[in-house]
């Protein structure tokens, strides 16, 4: 029985949704393609007729989980983004969180075309907090720099926290202090 391009669109979709979520829960290696498509409701076989390769679907997976963190705080001041992202809720919701944090160090051992997909989401997140240095005035003499500082921040906070047991007091410490430096750094520059 053959399906319709829509249907077939939205397949593809819902599979590129729930791979998102749980690359960034599990891990690339954590997910199966067998355990990917039964949980998106479709045969382990018709994964190949949306992708080529997991390395394919790791790269559509990745591009819409640097979207949906744009997404998720386009609206917010630098001082807002700084409070959401190096908090224990970002770091709780591990599969909705962003990409960079969840899974830079994994991204680093993908082929080239899958560690274009990182370049790319990373230099997003640097622009868009660029944009929002420059609109705060907490611009010294490198907007750039600063939010290239600022994001290897709030990615390694977040990792730094995530790696310590969820009970730990260090893995609340680590994002209070990181936050803290974060604010003092934007009250610096104004």
């Amino acid at each position: 029985m053959r399906i319709t391009k829509e249907k077939k669109q939205e397949n593809h979709d819902r599979i590129v949704t729930i791979a998102s979520e749980m690359f960034r829960d599990r891990g690339f290696d954590g997910v199966g393609v067998a355990d990917l498509m039964e949980r998106a409701g479709l045969t382990h076989g018709g994964f190949y007729n949306h992708f080529k390769s997991k390395e394919a679907l790791i790269a559509e997976a990745s591009i819409k989980g640097f979207i949906e963190t744009g997404t998720r705080y386009a609206d917010h001041d630098i001082a807002d983004v700084i409070d959401a992202y190096i908090s224990r809720a970002h770091r709780d919701a591990r599969g909705l969180g962003c990409p960079a944090a969840a899974l830079s160090g994994e991204a680093a051992r993908l082929p080239e075309d899958a560690r274009a997909v990182f370049r790319e989401g990373i230099a997003g997140l640097v622009a868009a907090l660029e944009s929002r240095l420059v609109a705060h005035q907490a611009v010294g003499n490198d907007a750039r720099a600063q939010a290239i500082n600022l994001l290897a921040k709030a990615v390694g906070a977040i990792v730094l926290s995530r790696a310590c047991p969820d009970t730990s007091a260090l893995a609340d410490e680590i994002l209070d202090a990181c936050r803290a430096d974060s604010h003092a750094v934007l009250k610096s520059r104004t």
